[in-house]
């Protein structure tokens, strides 16, 4: 079979970007609420996200250039998390706008606050998850376009909505969350199967 390769240092950040974008995926989405040192509450989508730490619990979204998110992560030490649902789908994508510094997201797309327990930074009232994080700090990689900073937060407090909750964790098929992939595609999470992890002592000959 006819493979094509690739070489980074040609493509350059604007040829890996979709090319990385279109293979690791589906991503999930931090919905990131973060609040200015002015004062104005943003919101943005992050599809580089994930957890970093398990204890001390700290989850991790990766800035493309110098958006609004780090910067007012990077000046306050605060952000909350909240999950992308299939019906805030709409809203998610609104709020990934390039509005302007001074125009916060929650308004501008009909988002209601959800006041934090721990931090100064509101979640998003709709979503049934929302994580309270720290700033645990940064790592930048590269400069100019394409050049990316890693945003680490330690999770101080977590809200989930009863109804998303089956044997006292969250469910997928409640959470119904949305995810990422490549150009403008977005996904549900479809057929969910379960699979055992097998432990060495069933696979080890005898």
């Amino acid at each position: 079979m006819p493979r094509r390769d690739y070489d980074p240092s040609e493509l350059g950040a604007a040829g890996v970007y979709p090319l990385l974008n279109s293979v690791v995926v589906p991503r999930p989405i931090a919905w990131v609420a973060t609040r200015s040192a002015a004062g104005v509450d943003n919101l943005a989508p992050h599809s580089f996200f994930t957890i970093s730490s398990a204890w001390p619990p700290v989850v991790q979204f990766t800035s493309v250039g110098e958006k609004d998110s780090l910067r007012n992560a990077t000046a306050t030490g605060e952000f909350v998390v909240a999950v992308c649902t299939e019906d805030l789908l709409d809203q998610v994508n609104r709020t990934g706008t390039d509005f302007p510094p001074d125009t916060s997201e929650f308004d501008a797309a009909g988002v209601a606050r959800l006041p934090s327990t721990v931090v100064a930074v509101p979640g998003v009232a709709a979503s049934p998850v929302n994580l309270e994080c720290v700033l645990e700090g940064t790592r930048a990689f590269g400069e100019g376009p394409g050049g990316s900073t890693v945003v680490f937060g330690r999770v101080v407090w977590a809200t989930v909505d009863e109804a998303a909750l089956r044997d006292d964790r969250p469910a997928i098929d409640l959470l119904r969350p949305v995810a990422r992939l490549g150009a403008d595609e977005w996904s549900t999470i479809g057929e969910v199967t379960s699979h055992r992890r097998v432990p060495y002592a069933e696979l080890a000959p005898e």
